[in-house]
């Protein structure tokens, strides 16, 4: 059976979008591209109805160029409990209100039992506080606990 990851729209992005002329998302970029490409058949994937949300936005070039590589991806789905624990994380993060679709992310990978959330959002999904204090709730509430990682870091799995 193969590690599950949920893929979250920064990767998508970062795997679609034209090279960046920041040095460190260029770098960023070219990780996400080698995972992709090298090794995201050793892995079940999915993705949510929120990343489809998100992709969708912006350029239409680029809005179909997103969508046309994640659609043989699993789609999980967002209920009440994905909603609800959202909810809690919002608040345990204090994230802004623009970044209550984080929280949603997070959300869903604890809710559908996830091994790998990947992301480039180091400030509200994979950064060392948020995975402290997602690590902490969770355990204390007997919920299962996703490793929230980059790209990069699944490139030594």
């Amino acid at each position: 059976m193969k590690p599950k990851v949920y893929i979250e729209t920064s990767v998508i992005s970062y795997y679609t979008s034209k090279p960046s002329r920041d040095i460190i998302v260029a770098a960023q970029q070219q990780l996400t591209i080698e995972w992709w490409d090298n090794y995201i058949q050793d892995f079940d994937v999915y993705v949510s109805p929120l990343v489809y949300d998100e992709i969708s936005k912006g350029d239409l070039e680029a809005s179909k160029r997103r969508i046309s590589v994640i659609t043989d991806f699993k789609n999980l789905k967002i209920t009440d409990n994905v909603f609800a624990l959202a909810n809690e994380y919002y608040k345990l993060l204090q994230l802004p209100d623009r970044a209550k679709a984080d929280a949603v992310h997070l959300s869903l990978a604890c809710i559908h039992i996830i091994d790998y959330l990947i992301s480039w959002n180091c400030v509200h999904i994979v950064g060392a506080r948020v995975r402290k204090m997602i690590e902490t709730y969770n355990s204390k509430n007997g919920l299962f606990i996703p490793i929230l990682c980059t790209p990069q870091e699944l490139l030594e799995v």
